[in-house]
């Protein structure tokens, strides 16, 4: 795979002094193209060898380019607030808005592949990592991101004579450290790993490109020109929208999830209210133990017809928590801030760490939900978004976090009484809005929609609950058992695991 790396590439001072200022002027057009149009971020990944020109290439970029609209970002060990969410969070986290350019320097190859050579992650391990990664990858060229993926090559024996060079020089002296000539001791074991690496994650959406890092001129011309052409075509280019799964089929008998829940289930008011102190109590104690607040998340996502009481169920399991414990994270239409990033960015920023508690209501459920119906996005984005966000959830729960999504049904007749009750009661005023009564007039397109969301999002690591919700009683008890139920399981698994 790095054969055509280890040729002895090189450019002439002469070549490289004319090509220069052609390609600056040329790369600082496309790159104010790029932000007044404002439709697409640019992603630059940085990896290879030590001493193969990584930082010189970045520096080099900075000053051919407008500076201010360019962000790069290193990685190294994780934190310990970001070893306490999912892997991928700290990357979601800085990844460019629209019109602006990220540069990687250290990316979410970097971690895996040193966990490999030092022999603390297995090789099934690392291939289910990288089908994350291209899964992540495919997320945001889906979502308009031009992915620019550099590996920088040398042989051993370039590396070895380039760490000596940088090592003479007083201006480069401090770029080789102990660490590197470490490194070089692995060579072999990193051109294996590496090699493993890019064949797997060298995709038609997020391609490899190997560059030669012997000589500076060929390097940097090198990235110089691939940037450029990769921007301008991005600008010329729409970004296709195909749709990746076929819409699901209704039942033939008209039967679905939601027509064959029990409405009238009730739950008495000396009942409700011994079994909501008993499963408040029962909460309050589980995400206090230590099982959880070493181990384990909580993320519970409220979802439901308007009027059904997601509310209500939110505030009784909010009261048998300690309030700096958890966060309530109510979703609305996205910000401008939000609209210049990947659909799921604003839940990612908001997923709690270890030991805490995020409540949704509403959440990333609405691509395929109102915004499937409302026709706020494409019929391509929404049918995605499924294998989006079962990903999204599955690491969510890969690293400890309990996921557990509620929908919230009431009747057409239930909704219509309580609406009518807002409309009249001065202080409930606030919860009905003339959008409410307009997504009255879509319940059908709602119902299939819920329906597909479900068949298609309920997983055996986050399912769905349905819930009766005509009476709020048995809705918030059933919520409340749901809630100790789940958590109860993640932990009496824990101990499974131990034995």
């Amino acid at each position: 795979m790095f054969e055509a790396a280890e040729l002895g590439h090189k450019i002439d001072k002469e070549t490289f002094r004319q090509e220069v200022p052609k390609l600056r002027a040329a790369l600082l057009d496309v790159q104010y193209d790029v932000l007044q149009k404002k439709e697409f971020p640019v992603v630059i990944l940085i990896s290879g060898v030590d001493g193969s020109g990584k930082g010189e290439t970045i520096n080099l970029l900075y000053s051919w380019m407008d500076p201010r609209h360019i962000s790069t970002l290193a990685f190294s060990e994780p934190s310990d607030e970001e070893a306490a969410r999912p892997v991928m969070w700290r990357y979601w986290r800085a990844l460019p808005a629209k019109g602006k350019v990220g540069i990687f320097a250290g990316s979410w190859y970097s971690q895996p592949i040193a966990d490999r050579i030092t022999g603390n992650m297995r090789k099934a391990e690392l291939d289910e990592r990288l089908d994350d990664i291209n899964r992540f990858e495919a997320m945001l060229v889906n979502e308009g991101a031009l992915v620019l993926k550099f590996w920088f090559h040398l042989s051993k024996d370039a590396q070895k004579q380039r760490l000596k060079a940088l090592e003479k020089d007083p201006r480069t002296a401090w770029r080789v450290t102990k660490e590197s000539y470490d490194r070089l001791k692995t060579y072999d074991k990193l051109q294996e790993v590496a090699g493993h690496v890019l064949r797997v994650t060298n995709t038609a959406k997020a391609p490899w490109i190997i560059v030669e890092g012997t000589d500076d001129a060929y390097r940097s011309l090198t990235v110089g020109r691939i940037v450029l052409d990769a921007m301008k075509r991005r600008l010329q280019q729409p970004v296709p929208q195909v749709p990746v799964a076929p819409p699901i089929v209704q039942a033939i008998d008209g039967r679905n999830v939601l027509s064959e829940l029990d409405l009238t289930q009730k739950l008495a008011k000396k009942d409700y209210e011994s079994q909501l102190a008993k499963y408040q109590s029962r909460l309050s104690e589980l995400v206090r133990d230590p099982r959880f607040t070493g181990k384990h998340s909580l993320v519970l996502v409220f979802e439901g017809a308007d009027a059904a009481g997601k509310g209500g169920s939110i505030r009784r399991l909010g009261a048998a928590m300690d309030a700096r414990q958890y966060q309530i994270i109510p979703i609305a239409a996205p910000t401008e801030e939000e609209r210049a990033q990947p659909y799921l960015w604003r839940f990612w920023r908001h997923l709690p760490r270890t030991g805490r508690v995020a409540i949704f209501d509403r959440s990333w459920y609405g691509r395929v939900l109102v915004e499937r119906v409302e026709g706020f996005c494409s019929e391509a984005d929404w049918l995605r978004a499924y294998a989006e966000i079962n990903d999204f959830e599955h690491q969510m729960a890969g690293a400890g976090c309990i996921v557990i999504k509620f929908w919230l049904q009431i009747s057409a007749e239930e909704q219509l009484s309580r609406f009518k009750e807002r409309q009249d009661t001065e202080f409930k005023r606030f919860k009905i809005t003339d959008e409410d009564w307009r997504n009255r007039e879509q319940w059908d397109a709602y119902v299939d929609a819920v329906c597909d969301m479900v068949d298609r999002t309920s997983t055996g690591l986050a399912p769905w609950t349905l819930v009766e919700a005509n009476d709020k009683n048995f809705a918030r008890v059933k919520v409340l058992k749901t809630v100790c139920e789940r958590i109860e399981a993640a932990l009496d698994g824990e101990g499974k695991k131990k034995s």
